[in-house]
């Protein structure tokens, strides 16, 4: 404690803050790299006509008051305040929405990853490229919004993601941390900068639109991580501590998304590595040694933080679905009398759905609280299915919808290891879903057919991720690579507790994904009948 004192006293603590999609995060770590105070803020997306949002006044009640949290936690552990920081580093859900004019107003509500109506512009712009762009990726957003006519398109200044705006705000830096950009618009391998030749091609297909920007005009500058992404200003410090205490001058490492950040928490920078991040959504980041023989529309092209290729499968579901029907039986248990431990509830449901069928005895669960692009749904329905003769008991109750969690994950990754001949040492699990010991990952890995390691640190996560990398900005004397530092200043070769796939556990998987992808057209016939 008087280390970590001492270190926050001396300004050489290291400040890492992440947007999640239901909470915000703050962890502050010490030269070592090991988290010292955190602090955090719990909030939610917003249905507002039909397209998922964050208000601004939420993205900046949240900031301030996840902040205060960490600043209050600081406090209470060593009695002193925050001042000054080594570095600061802000990360946030990856893709979606935010344009902006000249007077720095935002031209329409912030439009989440989540959202799922830029179908035609997706497309499009896939056949024109002949590279995957996905549905949440900011190109599909903008170029959906030109053929949708929208007035406000003429207007933009500058167009980012939402860490890219939060960092703006902070310094006056108009950046990107290469990950981040490579949600905006493909990144060419080499330059490590924006695709010139889709910049290109992408301006010509707008030109008759006479909108008076181009590509280049608009997008913020991309930047590797360890470069200098500008300091904290006056004006950015009292937007970030309302307290007034924090003082300017601290420098930022580039601003990143959830993605990179989850690979640095889980030492999966260098190729032959990969992560899985599985909380209220769920994607996989696998680094490749090759590029893909083809373009897959399951399958997104995305970077490490210092701008290797990474293939990663997103779904917009995970543990949302799983969380509701636990919390279901919360409140049965509350209405018998018994006093509630979360914990011990998701331990105990948990645990027993392993003593269920391999298969899930015949039960099928979707988890679609909203659209799902890898199955080619823009809305969703959550479902439970199951028909008569099925083993329809607690045990297979649970357990289908801990498989549906990473379902269709599952779906897209198969591409990468049957059909691409993906090869990979070491995947990483971490998130919601890794909370209850073993369970998560004995799930995972019946899925991905591959051993899965969750380390102790996993539970810090993204923000604890962007702190690192505020750490290897201001930190590696040594000028090694990302994924050197890793190795050697933060995890020591520590690979954290692998469970390997059991061969019983990958046949039912496997038993139960057919079914599920047959049973498909009734997710599909719900999301119709029910507008």
């Amino acid at each position: 404690m008087k280390d970590a004192k001492s270190t926050i006293l001396a300004g050489k603590a290291i400040l890492g803050i992440e947007f999640g999609s239901t909470r915000i995060k703050a962890v502050l770590i010490d030269e070592g790299n090991k988290p010292i105070a955190q602090g955090s803020h719990t909030w939610e997306n917003q249905l507002v006509d039909g397209l998922w949002t964050y208000s601004m006044d939420a993205i900046w009640h949240g900031l301030q008051d996840c902040y205060a949290d960490l600043r209050a936690d600081v406090q209470k552990q060593y009695g002193v305040e925050l001042e000054t920081l080594a570095a600061i580093g802000i990360s946030a859900m990856m893709h979606g929405y935010m344009a902006f004019n000249k007077q720095e107003e935002i031209l329409v509500p912030f439009r989440t990853w989540r959202n799922t109506n830029t179908g035609q512009a997706a497309a499009e712009l896939s056949e024109l490229f002949y590279f995957n762009i996905p549905l949440r990726w900011s190109i599909s957003h903008v170029y959906q919004a030109i053929l949708n006519g929208e007035p406000h398109v003429k207007d933009i200044d500058f167009l980012t993601t939402l860490a890219g705006y939060i960092h703006w705000q902070l310094t006056g830096e108009k950046v990107l941390g290469i990950g981040d950009a490579s949600g905006m618009l493909p990144i060419d391998p080499v330059s490590k900068n924006y695709s010139a030749i889709m910049v290109e091609k992408f301006d010509q297909l707008i030109a008759p639109k006479a909108l008076g920007w181009t590509l280049t005009d608009i997008l913020p500058k991309v930047l590797l991580a360890g470069e200098d992404a500008g300091k904290l200003t006056a004006e950015g410090a009292k937007k970030l501590d309302v307290s007034g205490h924090l003082k300017p001058g601290v420098p930022l490492c580039p601003p990143e998304g959830d993605a990179g950040t989850g690979m640095v928490a889980t030492n999966a920078v260098k190729q032959r590595t990969g992560n899985v991040s599985a909380g209220t959504s769920s994607f996989s980041m696998i680094v490749l040694e090759k590029d893909l023989s083809k373009p897959y529309e399951m399958i997104d092209m995305v970077t490490t933080p210092d701008g290797s290729p990474v293939a990663m499968v997103h779904c917009n579901n995970c543990t949302s679905d799983l969380n509701a029907w636990v919390g279901l039986f919360k409140e049965y248990q509350e209405l018998l009398g018994v006093p509630v431990d979360m914990n011990e509830i998701f331990g105990k449901l948990y645990n027993h759905a392993l003593t269920g069928d391999a298969d899930c005895g015949g039960l099928i669960s979707f988890n679609y609280i909203s659209g799902e692009p890898v199955t080619g749904l823009a809305e969703g329905r959550p479902m439970f299915v199951r028909s008569a003769d099925d083993k329809f008991n607690l045990a297979n109750f649970m357990r289908t919808h801990l498989y549906a969690s990473v379902g269709v994950l599952k779906i897209g990754n198969d591409i990468l290891f049957n059909d691409e001949k993906v090869k990979v040492d070491r995947i990483t699990g971490h998130g919601g879903l890794f909370k209850t010991k073993g369970i998560g990952q004995r799930v995972l890995a019946a899925a991905l057919n591959s051993p899965i390691s969750v380390m102790e640190t996993a539970g810090e996560g993204g923000a604890w991720g962007i702190a690192l990398l505020g750490s290897y900005l201001v930190n590696n004397d040594k000028k090694l690579s990302l994924a050197d530092f890793l190795d050697e200043q933060v995890f020591g070769g520590d690979a954290g507790v692998e469970i390997a796939p059991t061969p019983e556990d990958v046949a039912g998987f496997n038993a139960y994904i057919e079914t599920y992808k047959a049973a498909l057209p009734i997710e599909e016939a719900a999301v119709k009948c029910k507008k």
